[in-house]
C-alpha cells in the first residue's frame, strides 16, 4: 500500500508486511527520474509488534527537499553513489595481485569451462613468476616472455596454447578492471604448428598398460581399453552398457557417439572382453561403463592420467592419450596390417594419396575378420599373452 504526501510531490510512504518505508522521486535536471530511498518509518516484528517511528514526515520532507534543491542543480545521487562504488572496486583490483586475480578469474570464468581446470593449472604453472607480482605491474614482454621460451624450447603446440589461455585470460581481467589494459591482446604466436611425431614404443605402451593396475576399479579398466581397443578417449570415457555386446564380443557405437558421425563396431580381445566382463558382475542399474554418480559418465579423466605419469614416473616422456593410438597404428603397420584394416579399427579415413578401385572397393569394406585379427595381435603384443581364439558372428 503506497500513501502519498501532499505538501511535498514525489514523497511516499509505502507499507509493507514488515516495514513501512520513505521513498522519494525526483527527475535530475537534464537527467532522468530517480528513485531514492530515505528510511524506515516503523517496523513490525514477526508477532504483530510495532517497533517505533525511526523517519518521521517531518524528517523525510527535510531529506525530500535536500534532494529537490541537488537534482534541480543537475546533482545526481545515485550516479555519485555508482561512481563511489566503482572508484572502490578500481582501487581494490589495483592493489590485487596476479594470484588473486586468477583466483576470480578461476572461480567465475573457468569453473563453467570443460577445460577450465587446465587451464588454470597452465595458467598458475607459467605465472608462478609474478603470484604476489601487483596485477596491473603485467607487462605483454613479460607474457610474450613466457611464450618464447616455451618456442625456443620446440613446444610450438605449447607455446600457442599458452597464447590462448593467457590472452583470454588478460582480455576478461581488463574488461573488469582487474587490468588497467589489456596486455595480451597483441601476443605473437610460435607461427605454423608442426604436426606431432611424439610415437610410443610398444615397451612404452606395455608399461603404460601394467601402471594402469595401481588406479584402481575406475580409471584402471577405462585406460586399459583405451590401450586395448584403439579407440577415441571420449568414446570410451562415455561408454554405455548398451554399446556392449560380451557374447558377439564387440562394441557398438551409432553415429553421435563417434567423431565423424558414423556407426562403429570395434572388436573386443579376450583382456578387452575380460575387462567388461569384471566390471559387468559389480554393475549397478547406471546405463554407463564408467560412473561415480549413476547418472553421467565419469569426469576427472585429465586428473587421473597425472596419477597414472606419477606411476610411470621419468620412464616415459610427456605424452598424451591419443598417442595410443598412434602407437597402435604404427605397431600394426609394422607387424604388416594393411592401412585400410587400421583405419577401420580407428574409424577414420585413410589419408594420403587417392586409392586406386580396387583400394576404394577395400576400403568400403567393413573388414570385421580383418580387424578381429588385428585386434587380438595388439592384445598379444601389449600383453605378452597369445591370444584365444574367438569365434565372430556371421
Amino acid at each position: 500500500m503506497t500513501y502519498s504526501d501532499t505538501l511535498r510531490p514525489g514523497l511516499q510512504l509505502r507499507v509493507g508486511l514488515r516495514k513501512a518505508s520513505w521513498v522519494y522521486e525526483k527527475r535530475v535536471k537534464g537527467g532522468p527520474k530517480r528513485k531514492h530511498t530515505l528510511g524506515a518509518y516503523c517496523t513490525w516484528t514477526t508477532s504483530g509488534q510495532r517497533i517505533p517511528v525511526q523517519i518521521g514526515l517531518s524528517a523525510a520532507r527535510e531529506r525530500a527537499l535536500e534532494i529537490e534543491l541537488e537534482a534541480g542543480q543537475g546533482v545526481d545521487r545515485v550516479e555519485l553513489a555508482e561512481r563511489t562504488r566503482l572508484a572502490k572496486e578500481r582501487a581494490v583490483a589495483i592493489r590485487m595481485t596476479v594470484s588473486e586475480v586468477l583466483d576470480i578469474y578461476e572461480r567465475l570464468k573457468l569453473s563453467t569451462l570443460r577445460t577450465g581446470e587446465e587451464r588454470a593449472r597452465e595458467l598458475r604453472k607459467v605465472l608462478s613468476t609474478y603470484p604476489h607480482f601487483p596485477a596491473n605491474d603485467l607487462t605483454k614482454a613479460n607474457l610474450q616472455a613466457i611464450i618464447d621460451e616455451k618456442a625456443a624450447a620446440g613446444k610450438f603446440v605449447y607455446a600457442n596454447r599458452l597464447r590462448s589461455y593467457l590472452r583470454a585470460f588478460t582480455h576478461w581481467a581488463s574488461r573488469r578492471d582487474y587490468l588497467k589494459e589489456d596486455v595480451g591482446f597483441d601476443l605473437e604466436g610460435t607461427g605454423r604448428e608442426m604436426a606431432r611425431d611424439r610415437v610410443l614404443s610398444v615397451d612404452d605402451v606395455r608399461s603404460i598398460y601394467r601402471a594402469t593396475f595401481e588406479l584402481g576399479p575406475l580409471w584402471g579398466p577405462m585406460f586399459r581399453l583405451l590401450v586395448l581397443t584403439g579407440q577415441r578417449r571420449g568414446e570410451i570415457a562415455t561408454l554405455r552398457w548398451s554399446n556392449v555386446d560380451l557374447k558377439a564380443h564387440q562394441l557398438t557405437l551409432a553415429g553421435s557417439q563417434t567423431k565423424n558421425g558414423k556407426p562403429h563396431i570395434t572388436h573386443l580381445s579376450a583382456p578387452a572382453s575380460s575387462e567388461l566382463e569384471e566390471l559387468s558382475c559389480g554393475r549397478d542399474s547406471s546405463e554407463f561403463v564408467f560412473t561415480t554418480t549413476g547418472k553421467t559418465p565419469s569426469s576427472g579423466i585429465s586428473k587421473a592420467k597425472r596419477n597414472l605419469d606419477k606411476l610411470l614416473g621419468d620412464d616415459i616422456s610427456h605424452w598424451r592419450l591419443h598417442d595410443l593410438r598412434r602407437a597402435m597404428a604404427t605397431a600394426l603397420a609394422e607387424a604388416g596390417v594393411p592401412e585400410g584394416v587400421v583405419d577401420r579399427i580407428q574409424n577414420h579415413s585413410a589419408s594420403g594419396s587417392a586409392p586406386s578401385a580396387v583400394a576404394r572397393v577395400y576400403q568400403q569394406s567393413n573388414l570385421l575378420p580383418q580387424r578381429a585379427v588385428a585386434l587380438n595381435r595388439w592384445a598379444e603384443m601389449v600383453t605378452h599373452k597369445s591370444p584365444k581364439i574367438v569365434r565372430l558372428n556371421g
